[in-house]
């Protein structure tokens, strides 16, 4: 489980500026801790700002696979790039795909003096 992966960034992490993620879009962060590697991503609607770990629910794999994209074209559902699962992005549910009914695992962010920040 993600949550005592030791190359997940505390709270209190600068991940990045808030002009660093398009509007609306997507951007990926990666950390690692000697051989553990966390992977996790931010999805942007205006000053709305969603984090999620970057593990689809059905393989494990990550969502943006060789793309790095996580956001439809039309950046309104998170997207599996592997199988094409989709995902709302307010709640990570999966609405279409093998992992149906699943959701995405939160990855709490705020945004702080124009800085994004782990929660």
């Amino acid at each position: 489980m993600e949550r005592l992966n030791p190359a997940r960034p505390p709270a209190g992490t600068v991940l990045c500026r808030l002009d660093e993620i398009a509007d609306p879009g997507s951007r990926a962060f990666h950390f690692h801790a000697g051989d553990k590697l966390f992977l996790g991503f931010v999805v942007r609607r205006g000053e709305v700002l969603t984090g999620y770990v970057d593990s689809c629910p059905h393989t494990g794999q990550p969502l943006g696979g060789p793309t790095g994209r996580h956001v439809t074209r039309e950046n309104d559902l998170i997207l599996c790039t592997g199988h094409g699962a989709l995902f709302r992005i307010d709640d990570g549910m999966c609405t279409s795909g093998p992992c149906e009914g699943r959701r995405l695992e939160a990855w709490g962010v705020v945004v702080a003096d124009g800085q994004v920040i782990t929660a």
